[in-house]
């Protein structure tokens, strides 16, 4: 049987329990099975079974990060014989530990990133990979403690810093809901006859494209790349891209696009060139699925861009 999993993610005093707290004691939050409630972090805040509108909810606290293995999830869920999870996540944990350790027959459901806005930016300056490693998976991005004169827009730059299809939401100090309505206007222009890609727009440009590459096919485009070549590249192709860093030196990945082009043979790994060609949305070896595949028509080498590594700054 599949067990719905809903991961509440953020840092001590965001807000988390307080959520869930709500979220239980609401009616329309039922299930006939029981609810496993997997307590990773003890604030100030505590929970109140009493105000639960179901009764079927089992707390377990987990006290560390290594506790979570597939064997203890699972023999939590059989000793409270659970249908659904919900994890109140420690925002010093890494999510990987849960998420690589799961029980085969679990899935997340939803996954919510809870924020105090008043901290969040700190945060993020100092504990920027954990930060990412929360926003990167998440469906919603909840903002508390939000007032008329915060000032949205780091919060939102925050978030589309790393995801673009995360929701976000600012829930206001008055008890309302707001919604974010802060249009995202990409760093080039989309409808040219040819998209041309500044430096410092490659990461932006990759992620957009990965994330919706439909909307480039047939597109015409231009910008400064690194050539990646190896024996599983097939003849009359190559890859063109940049390192791109997310958060940290640690994630830095090269991030390129297949290329086709008939002179490729003249390319080795490392150069640096400025392309310019035609998106098909196609097969390609390099992919696992129908990709971004660059029909070339002009090459030209060029000198490295002053940074090599791209990054969302």
């Amino acid at each position: 049987m599949e067990i719905p999993v809903y991961l509440f993610t953020g840092f001590l005093e965001a807000g988390k329990t307080k959520f869930i707290q709500d979220t239980l004691t609401e009616q329309p939050f039922t299930t006939e099975g029981n609810i496993l409630l997997l307590i990773c972090e003890e604030g100030i805040e505590e929970y109140d079974p009493s105000a639960f509108c179901t009764h079927n909810v089992q707390c377990e606290v987990v006290e560390k990060e290594s506790d979570l293995t597939s064997e203890f999830l699972l023999s939590l869920l059989k000793k409270h014989h659970a249908t659904l999870v919900m994890v109140e996540y420690n925002g010093m944990w890494q999510l990987g530990s849960l998420y690589e350790n799961m029980p085969e027959e679990w899935y997340v459901y939803q996954e919510l990133f809870l924020c105090d806005s008043h901290t969040i930016e700190n945060y993020n300056k100092n504990m920027r990979s954990l930060v990412v490693d929360k926003l990167s998976s998440c469906d919603l991005v909840a903002f508390n403690r939000v007032d008329a004169d915060t000032d949205r827009m780091p919060l939102h730059k925050l978030v589309r810093g790393v995801s673009r299809s995360a929701r976000i939401v600012y829930d206001m100090t008055d008890g309302t809901i707001e919604y974010d309505t802060i249009e995202d206007p990409l760093p080039f222009d989309i409808n040219a006859d040819i998209i041309k890609i500044e430096d410092r727009d490659y990461a932006y440009w990759y992620r957009d494209i990965v994330e919706d590459m439909e909307k480039y096919d047939g597109k015409k485009v231009r910008f400064k790349g690194m050539v990646a070549k190896d024996e599983t590249i097939p003849k009359g192709s190559f890859i063109c891209g940049r390192h791109v860093m997310t958060c940290c030196e640690d994630d830095i990945r090269y991030s390129g696009i297949a290329c086709k082009w008939a002179n490729s043979e003249s390319l080795k790994s490392y150069d640096w060139v400025v392309i310019t060609g035609k998106i098909a949305i196609e097969k390609h070896k390099i992919y696992t699925a129908p990709g971004p595949v660059i029909k070339i028509n002009t090459v030209i080498p060029a000198a490295p861009p002053e940074e090599e590594v791209a990054t969302f700054n």
